[in-house]
């Protein structure tokens, strides 16, 4: 899954309605919507003190979390420039490099299972350590392998990790930042998976698929290695009682000299109002008055993941050279739309609203993947050769650069919104899995639908993300600005 999270800041406030009037942090999402997590951002549950700036403690350890961010994002962008140098060098199938890069998809389900589980026993820095470890075995394994079980093995370790990060490092950002800066910190979450997967695609114009897992490695290293100087997360010692251990390392966040004492109140009330939510399961989601939330929920995920966006990022390289454009140089095209257009959609969120950014970047996808889907129906009528390649290359750009607006991160806010807070945990786990499934489907099918026919499979997605437009206009509500209550309210 091509996967775009974004900031949460609005949500924030209107989840802290639904707790006694105390704030909601983090921390709540890591008992009551774990899954939720791994996509989301910003947070609230800070104290009303909480100052305007950022120490260098905040920095340091912000910047430690997100090298899991862009682990996250190197994994996603792999596949691509490796595909044809793996497929020579060990005579891999077609088949056989599906599996490989669908994989990922496989361990990062297995990942995000169990993420909120470690989070909660061991801590959000062992378990980004533990990942970490999974990702480092991982493109080892991938750098020294001679047959493609080992290949698998590897990719499938990479896939456990990123699924384990993807939630633990906008936990662990959005638990140790101030109240004010949270939605700025945590949206660099969201641009440096963007960074990871555009640099891996642009490395890996230059370098071979060997020595560009080798460079997987750096950023792991650094994290594992940065995750000793930096706290844990004051508000995962309060939630197990270590009471003076978290006033110590929230003291070490705000600074020496700050004032903590509101925030630390905060934090305490809020864990025992966390005491007092009764837990729910999965099934109680499937009530009559949650239909059109669920509707929305997951019908948004499965229209985002069916659109395709995972198999053009996972075989962008193998697009372009069968359109008759350069691979190296299609790549690079996206690196250049992808990090811009990702940071446009962050400032425009809380700007502009959710449907219109959705309805936008939903029609930008549809004509991306027409254009690709004209570009060979055009080759295979001998038609327009000297534009074709052009088509193919503006096509993609256009889907990318249009996915990453909008369609990547707002149905992760959209659903935060639209469920009930005790109802988030179930949704979360269901919207996770169904996101996963969706993101393996089309990352192994998709080699296989492009040798029945190239054409076909973008006429088949830029349907898709035409319905997408119809479904947005006619089920999404929108939620900026609007309590939780009165969300769900017009959901009924």
């Amino acid at each position: 899954m091509a996967f775009s999270w974004s900031s949460f800041k609005k949500t924030k406030d209107m989840q802290s309605e639904s707790i006694e009037g105390g704030e909601l942090s983090s921390s709540f999402l890591v008992k009551e919507q774990p899954h939720l997590q791994s996509n989301s951002t910003g947070r609230d549950g800070g104290g009303a003190d909480e100052g305007s700036s950022a120490t260098c403690v905040v920095v340091i350890s912000t910047f430690v979390a997100v090298c899991g961010s862009y682990v996250f994002g190197s994994a996603i962008g792999y596949s691509s420039p490796a595909q044809y140098g793996i497929m020579d060098d060990l005579s891999l199938s077609v088949g056989e490099y599906s599996l490989f890069g669908s994989v990922l998809t496989i361990g990062a389900m297995i990942g995000a299972i169990m993420s909120g589980r470690i989070a909660d026993y061991v801590g959000r820095r062992a378990t980004m350590g533990f990942s970490e470890l999974f990702c480092i075995i991982g493109w080892l394994a991938i750098v020294f392998s001679k047959v493609a079980w080992l290949l698998d093995l590897g990719r499938l370790l990479i896939g456990c990790g990123m699924g384990i990060l993807s939630y633990v490092v906008p936990v662990y950002i959005a638990e140790i930042t101030p109240k004010k800066l949270r939605g700025g910190f945590t949206t660099v979450h969201q641009l440096m998976i963007c960074i990871g997967v555009s640099l891996t695609y642009l490395m890996g114009a230059f370098v071979n698929w060997r020595i560009l897992a080798l460079l997987g490695t750096i950023p792991c290293l650094v994290q594992l290695l940065g995750l000793f100087f930096i706290p844990e997360s004051p508000r995962w010692l309060a939630q197990i009682g270590r009471g003076k251990e978290c006033d110590a390392a929230l003291q070490n966040l705000r600074g020496k000299n700050a004032d903590i004492s509101n925030e630390v109140t905060e934090i305490r009330d809020y864990t025992e109002s966390l005491q007092r939510l009764s837990e729910t399961s999965i099934l109680n989601l499937f009530q009559w008055k949650y239909a059109h939330s669920l509707t929305v929920g997951v019908g948004l995920m499965v229209l985002q993941q069916f659109g395709g966006v995972n198999g053009i990022s996972f075989y962008a390289g193998a697009i372009f050279t069968s359109a008759g454009f350069s691979g190296r140089l299609g790549t690079i095209a996206m690196v250049v739309v992808q990090v811009p257009m990702t940071v446009l959609g962050v400032l425009l969120m809380d700007r502009s609203g959710r449907r219109p950014l959705l309805l936008v970047s939903a029609a930008g996808t549809c004509m991306g993947c027409l254009l690709v889907g004209m570009s060979f129906m055009l080759q295979d009528l001998q038609q327009w050769k000297r534009v074709t390649p052009i088509f193919a290359l503006v096509g993609v750009l256009v889907f990318s650069g249009s996915f990453s607006l909008g369609m990547g991160g707002i149905p992760w806010v959209i659903m935060s919104e639209v469920f009930p807070i005790n109802m988030k945990g179930s949704a979360g786990s269901l919207v996770a899995f169904v996101s996963w499934l969706g993101s393996w489907i089309i990352s192994y099918s998709f080699n296989f639908l492009m040798q029945w026919s190239s054409a076909g499979t973008f006429f088949i997605f830029s349907s898709i993300c035409g319905l997408t437009v119809i479904f947005v206009a006619k089920l999404v509500p929108e939620t900026m600005g609007r309590t939780l209550e009165e969300i769900q309210a017009s959901m009924i």
